[in-house]
């Protein structure tokens, strides 16, 4: 027959022996720790602070440390719904914000505040409100560099004692009330058309001024072409005259010949329409003379000649 207390013993023994594994499982499981990078975990002993984990491996007292949830150390974005918010000048706007920040310390962050998201989050609206409300619409639409650098300032020395550090807070939108809108659109649409007014103006003046320009020195160019032209027909003239007067000089011409000279001359000036009066000149009466003087010394020379050929 089979030995049931020997039976009974072997079973207790299995028993014993799967519940220390399941302890020795237990026991590891609770010890061994691992931390993902970029990460930090508090532990806590007996209900206290006792250190805080880093990436990697770590070793814990067995059912005496308890390590709170994982804290994300990289710098995290959040961004919040709008706010509204009443500028100086009474004007209700809805602002969208976005703010940078990092846990620097997770002790801080764990047991000096609830909800350390949620406070950044109240304290940039709180923030946002005290500063938008000194500037008015027009202010607040273009000092964003300005406001975004005061919420970095007041976020980042209020969230230090919670370990958390504030890198940047940037404005995504600022939205006026729509009748506001209306009325900026209508004033940049009336700024654009004055700017394309004076453009068109300028380019008109523009151009009469080198049209000007341009018949000012035309005339300029055409006066220096006529006075050049001037000059060289009076050199041209001067130089036939010159020529005329050497090759006459050079012919030793008589009276007789100055007087035809002359003769021919007459009907050249009688051609003029402009030829009302005619103006003898004395040297005319000379060369006539000349030439009846020349004619009538040939008559006497030939009838003197004929008694003594009769």
């Amino acid at each position: 027959m089979v030995d049931i207390s020997a039976l009974v013993g072997q079973f207790f023994v299995v028993a014993l022996l799967v519940v220390l594994g399941v302890f020795v499982i237990v026991v590891l499981f609770r010890a061994i720790r691992i931390v993902p990078q970029a990460t930090a975990a508090v532990v806590e002993r007996l209900g206290r602070y006792h250190k805080t984990l880093q990436p990697g491996l770590n070793i814990l007292v067995p059912f005496i440390d308890r390590m709170r949830p994982l804290i994300d150390m990289r710098e995290q974005v959040v961004s919040f719904p709008p706010q509204p918010v009443i500028t100086e000048d009474n004007l209700v706007v809805s602002i969208d914000t976005v703010v940078y920040f990092q846990v620097t310390d997770a002790r801080a962050a764990t047991y000096e505040i609830a909800n350390y998201l949620g406070a950044v989050e109240q304290l940039t609206t709180t923030t946002l409100r005290n500063v938008v409300g000194g500037l008015n619409l027009e202010e607040a639409l273009t000092s964003r560099d300005n406001i975004n650098g005061q919420l970095r300032i007041v976020l980042d020395e209020a969230t230090g004692k919670w370990g958390i550090r504030v890198g940047r807070v940037e404005l995504k939108a600022i939205d006026p009330p729509l009748s506001i809108q209306d009325s900026m659109e209508k004033q940049m649409r009336a700024e654009r058309d004055k700017r394309a007014a004076i453009l068109t103006a300028e380019g008109t003046k523009q151009a009469a001024i080198l049209q000007a320009e341009g018949s000012r020195q035309a005339a300029i160019l055409s006066a220096e072409g006529d006075a050049k032209a001037a000059v060289l027909r009076a050199q041209g003239e001067a130089e036939a005259i010159t020529t005329v007067f050497q090759a006459i000089h050079e012919g030793r011409p008589d009276a007789p010949l100055l007087a035809y000279q002359y003769l021919q001359t007459l009907p050249k000036i009688a051609e003029g329409e402009a030829s009302k009066l005619w103006i003898i000149p004395s040297e005319l009466t000379e060369s006539l003379k000349g030439i009846a003087e020349g004619f009538l010394g040939g008559a006497s020379v030939r009838g003197s000649g004929s008694p003594e050929q009769q």
